[in-house]
């Protein structure tokens, strides 16, 4: 009886060996092609291999010819040839992931090159690849001033080649008047980086230096108001195409975005319960801060719509009077964003790091999508400074607009606009994220992930009793994640349903409490993109399903900066498999 249980002990033992070696076998095949990838991938386009923090290629500009993208393609088609050859369940769970997140962007990158071709109809992809070319550069000091600057001359040389080809393939029948509109006020900007970041730093160069650089810039000046010329005289007057990608384009590059098992279908049910329950938050916060202000109003148990909207709208117009200055928004910013880093120390509710952030103003070749971005460092240049880049208000703007602006920014919503962009939200969720080991995860983060960790950063401060726990910061929050869950509808609402630009401002106006000028940018927004407005509603949708899961698991043992930090050290990648990781479940596969 011994002999036949050592017997069959040392076959399960053989069986195991042999599984960890193909096991271990796998992992080292899929770990090399990972790094081929990592290595060959950032070299097809220089400008985001920057912004990546790989610098090899720091002294060119993307090749965006014909030929170019069938290279491309091709790269694709053969890592994915590879990928298939190696079977992922004998890969570990971190590589179990990997791998699936690089089969779904090549599988994404790929389509967008076939069958979306954006590189035909958007001309926002070439004036961001000349605006990146040189931020990217002057922004961060992650080499030697002289260095960068070589590689700004360097690049600007290549812009007459870059902007030729832009204008060989774009297609103006099928550019949208919205896109053309938008380049040509877009174009211009990189002269702005020019003269503000790149002329103040030539000093630290030698004669020879400058007197290249100084052609260089001569050049790209050049070629920059022959470029707007082709916007304002050809593109602009022939942009005959339709913003509105429609349901099938739509969908695929919806689900290419969220990377979730959420259709279309569902994340819009999702959107219009969660619309209304968001809006009966803010009647009972608004109840409050109404009462509060009124004392002797006696308010109906059970009032109707328009009574609820009243008395919403009276108690946004008590945080209304605190606005900033005109001039004043982005120091408003910083003295929140040293507020707010303050108050998560202070609380415990997430490690901080010491990674630096500086709050800049956006730069102007940026403009006209945004009021606000976090820009953090590539995932190759750890420790390098994040900036919060804040908009200013366009000269041109009314005193009407201007005021309807600082109303939607008021001091609330400027908070809570921090709390997003930089404490506890991108900044320092990036911050974490770039510590993983995996280089190629980090290559290929979750927009859901990210996003959804913003609108959740949100809420927490607020919960945690942000601002001594007033009302109406609870109720600017709740404004600003109605507008989130409005984004989702909208997305697709214009996209596919064909939603009116009436349609749509009555929406955020009237529906989401939003001013008028937010709502008109908003509508810009959501013509020029496609599919990125719903990955706040769906990325926060899915933390909090999260978290709620995970804490009624652990009862009485629950510990929310635990589990944050937790959450926070496998990267972004998206939240199905972050649940995984943390409940201990198989991990998930597109189709399966």
């Amino acid at each position: 009886m011994f002999k036949i249980t050592l017997l069959i002990g040392l076959f399960i033992v053989a069986l195991l060996s042999s599984s960890a070696a193909a096991g271990s076998d796998a992992d080292e095949r899929f770990e090399k092609l990972a790094d081929g990838f990592a290595d060959a991938y950032p070299g097809l386009g220089p400008v985001g291999a920057t912004q990546l923090g790989d610098h090899r290629f720091d002294d060119r500009l993307d090749e965006v010819s014909a030929a170019a993208r069938e290279r491309e393609a091709a790269f694709y088609r053969q890592y994915l040839n590879q990928l298939a050859a190696i079977d992922r369940s004998r890969l570990s769970r971190a590589n179990q992931i990997d791998a699936e997140l690089l089969r779904h962007h090549l599988d994404s990158r790929l389509w967008e090159l076939t069958d979306l071709e954006e590189w035909a109809w958007n001309p926002l992809v070439y004036t961001n690849l000349a605006g990146g070319a040189i931020y990217g550069l002057m922004a961060r000091e992650f080499a030697p001033l002289p260095q960068r600057l070589d590689s700004v001359a360097a690049r600007l040389e290549q812009l007459p080649r870059l902007l030729e080809q832009a204008r060989e393939t774009l297609q103006p029948e099928r550019v949208p008047q919205v896109h053309a509109e938008t380049a040509v006020r877009q174009n211009r900007g990189v002269l702005s980086i020019l003269d503000n970041m790149v002329r103040p730093a030539m000093g630290s160069v030698t004669a020879g230096q400058r007197e290249t650089l100084e052609q260089a810039i001569d050049t790209a000046t050049n070629t920059i108001e022959i470029h707007q010329a082709w916007l304002e005289q050809q593109l602009l007057p022939n942009a005959k195409g339709d913003f509105r990608i429609g349901a099938e384009l739509f969908d695929r590059k919806l689900a290419y975005a969220l990377h979730t098992p959420m259709t279309r279908e569902q994340v819009r049910e999702r959107a219009q319960r969660e619309f209304h329950h968001v809006r009966d938050e803010m009647y009972a916060v608004a109840q409050k801060v109404y009462t509060e202000a009124y004392p002797y109003t006696d308010l109906p148990e059970s009032p109707d719509d328009n009574y609820r909207q009243a008395v919403i709208r009276a108690a946004l117009e008590v945080a209304y009077r605190q606005l900033p200055a005109r001039d004043e928004i982005v120091d408003t910013a910083r003295q929140q964003l040293d507020r707010a880093t303050s108050f998560v120390r202070e609380q415990g509710l997430v490690t901080v790091p010491d990674d630096p952030v500086e709050i800049i103003v956006m730069p102007e070749f940026q403009r006209g999508v945004s009021v606000a971005y976090c820009d953090s460092p590539g995932a190759l240049d750890v420790g390098q400074k994040t900036f919060y880049a804040v908009a200013p208000m366009p000269k041109e703007w009314t005193d009407e607009q201007v005021r309807t602006f600082l109303r939607e920014y008021n001091v609330f919503s400027l908070e809570d606009l921090t709390m997003h962009e930089a404490m506890p939200g991108h900044y320092l969720q990036l911050a974490h994220s770039n510590r993983y080991p995996s280089t190629l995860r980090a290559m290929l983060a979750s927009g859901p992930f990210i996003e959804g960790w913003a609108v959740y950063a949100e809420r927490l401060m607020v919960d945690a009793g942000y601002r001594d726990s007033d009302p109406l910061q609870r109720l600017i929050m709740l404004k600003w994640y109605l507008r989130a869950v409005t984004n989702s509808i909208l997305d697709q609402a214009i996209h596919v349903d064909g939603m009116s630009r009436d349609e749509a401002m009555r929406l955020m106006v009237e529906g989401a409490f939003q001013e008028e000028r937010e709502a008109a940018l908003k509508w810009v927004r959501a013509q020029l993109t496609s599919s990125q407005l719903s990955t706040y509603f769906v990325g926060y949708q899915e933390h909090a399903d999260l978290r709620a899961e995970f804490e009624s698991r652990a009862g009485d043992d629950f510990d929310l900066k635990a589990y944050h930090d937790r959450l926070l050290s496998f990267g972004s990648p998206p939240v199905q498999f972050v649940r995984a990781l943390l409940l201990d479940q198989s991990i998930p596969r597109d189709g399966e």
